[in-house]
């Protein structure tokens, strides 16, 4: 069975109780829950990490890389949190890997503070999915699903 990885950045493991208004109520465990079910929909096996420290996620990505290389995944699914608007790296990490990607935000940052409304990590993403709430991670694993 291929498999779709689901990356989550900084600050992610707060869902649930970093501020509400913006992210909901639903928490970590929640999305990873709905991920899963979203994967055995689809008949693909997901697996859903978290971390605060970006260069965790890029040897992640590379790892991701090489998966799809072997013919073992089928890409990544990535919420990058705070490091979209400030990572050249995952940028860099994304393309070095030629990982298909979905980049995915839970609000959407282009109705949010100005400095959100840049993204390193839309070029070199496949597709963009924002402002659909938790509801996007179903969206961007259906998107990789061939």
């Amino acid at each position: 069975m291929k498999k779709i990885l689901v990356l989550n950045g900084p600050n992610l493991n707060l869902l649930g109780t970093r501020e509400p208004e913006q992210y909901g109520r639903d928490t970590l465990a929640d999305v990873e829950r709905l991920c899963q079910e979203a994967g055995a929909k689809h008949g693909v096996e997901i697996e859903c990490r978290q971390s605060n420290h970006e260069g965790v996620l890029i040897d992640w990505i590379h790892e991701a890389g090489r998966e799809v290389a072997a013919g073992h995944m089928l890409g990544v699914v990535m919420n990058p949190g705070a490091y979209t608007h400030t990572s050249i790296a995952l940028h860099d990490a994304i393309k070095g890997a030629s990982v298909p990607l979905i980049e995915l935000h839970i609000s959407n940052v282009h109705a949010r503070e100005e400095f959100r409304h840049h993204s390193y990590i839309s070029p070199a993403a496949r597709g963009i999915i924002v402002g659909l709430g938790v509801k996007g991670y179903v969206l961007a694993i259906a998107a990789l699903v061939p």
